[in-house]
């Protein structure tokens, strides 16, 4: 006689880990083609670029939020597809393509801060290994409203959180972890991860939080947790 708990345990859909697909399924939706991701990352002059898509950005965290692109009739650019996958992904860095040097002008150098206001990580508020940059923390309090007698009252607006079933699968967003919780088993300890952030400088990468820095991008996804909490599946929210 079938098992009603069995059936209901081999329904529970999990969240595929390879980069660029992050879709939910389960073992008989995991089909030959139903995943789209990535290919190979490319670090060049503080740009990361995958391979496969042409795809780029200067921030790490959005980096790894691109989407894989799916395949389209008489499109090149292309990601690759295959099974959906419950493993961490080990990616090979792709070699990038020397630029062509740049003839010398009689025009003075850029200064730091014309350099900081042409990066996009820079103008973000985001931590830029390049120029020096620190990551800004965004302060959310909030709006001043003008109030009778010209006295400012500064107004805090209460956030909205998202109720879920304590019993619902969710995958944890921090940095490092990457696991499937139900929000009855979280607890302080429960999650292992980086608070970062990710450091990218000189053909290194690493994590400031711990101090360790490699040279190949796949041990950088391998580089261990230092920091323990709760699993959070919307950080920064």
């Amino acid at each position: 006689m079938e098992n009603p708990l069995q059936k209901q345990q081999e329904a529970v859909r999990v969240r595929c880990q390879r980069i660029g697909c992050d879709a939910m399924f389960t073992e008989d939706e995991n089909l030959e083609g139903s995943c789209t991701f990535h290919d190979s990352p490319i670090f060049h002059d503080g740009m990361k670029e995958w391979s496969c898509c042409k795809k780029r950005s200067h921030d790490f965290s959005l980096f790894l939020e691109i989407p894989g692109k799916p395949v389209v009739a008489g499109d090149l650019i292309r990601c690759k597809t295959g099974k959906h996958t419950t493993e961490k992904p080990v990616l090979k860095k792709a070699v990038a393509t020397p630029k062509a040097p740049v003839a010398a002008t009689s025009q003075a150098p850029a200064s730091s801060t014309s350099l900081k206001e042409s990066c996009s990580r820079c103008r973000q508020g985001f931590f830029c290994s390049d120029h020096g940059s620190q990551a800004k923390s965004l302060n959310h309090s909030a709006a001043v409203v003008p109030a009778e007698n010209n006295v400012e009252v500064q107004v805090t607006p209460v956030p909205v959180k998202k109720i879920v079933d304590i019993n619902e699968p969710q995958t944890c967003r921090n940095k490092g972890c990457g696991k499937t919780f139900k929000e009855k088993d979280n607890h302080e300890t429960a999650c292992s991860y980086h608070p970062g952030p990710a450091v990218f400088h000189d053909r290194r990468r690493g994590w400031k939080c711990c101090d360790i820095h490699v040279k190949e991008f796949d041990e950088f996804v391998s580089i261990p947790p230092c920091t323990k909490g709760w699993h959070d599946a919307n950080p920064g929210s």
